[in-house]
């Protein structure tokens, strides 16, 4: 079922689809995340991607939950967005050399994942409630600020020394 195909008929199909594109998203990262922390060099920037890491495998867990909660099947479909952003970061991390560079391409890689995964986030809560699943939308929003907060470490950590670092 693509986004812009038939098979999306009702704000609910949508809604699903959204679920289970997230949901590919998530476990992609869980694949991702301790890859860019062994490439990190930084120490506060390896344990930043590992404590997410163990949040991403709950986002994981909260999404199960999401969907039995709504009836629907937990099923994962392809999400080429999140595909592009690991992809794109595979391949400039691998032209770095310089180790304090790779580590500012690490944050911007992390943080093109975590604004997906909060545009994500926020359409899912707001179509939950307009479907009348205040229940979904609030599991939805605990992820949602744990996001939020992995964006705003990573922006502290680069602008306080890792870019720092990186332009010197």
């Amino acid at each position: 079922m693509g986004l812009f195909t038939r098979d999306i008929k009702t704000m609910n199909d949508l809604f699903i689809h959204q679920l289970q594109d997230i949901y590919y998203a998530e476990k992609q990262l869980v694949k991702a995340l301790p890859k860019m922390a062994e490439k990190a060099t930084d120490k506060q920037l390896k344990q930043g991607f590992l404590t997410h890491l163990d949040e991403t495998r709950t986002h994981v867990q909260r999404l199960e939950e999401v969907f039995r909660m709504h009836g629907a099947e937990v099923k994962a479909v392809d999400c080429p967005a999140i595909d592009g952003i690991i992809e794109e970061a595979d391949e400039v991390a691998g032209e770095i050399e310089d180790k304090a560079v790779l580590d500012a391409a690490l944050i911007n890689a992390a943080q093109a994942a975590e604004h997906y995964e909060i545009t994500r986030y926020g359409s899912l809560i707001a179509w939950a409630r307009q479907l009348g699943r205040n229940d979904c939308a609030s599991i939805l929003q605990q992820t949602l600020d744990e996001e939020k907060i992995t964006d705003k470490k990573l922006t502290s950590l680069a602008e306080g020394k890792v870019n720092l670092r990186a332009a010197s």
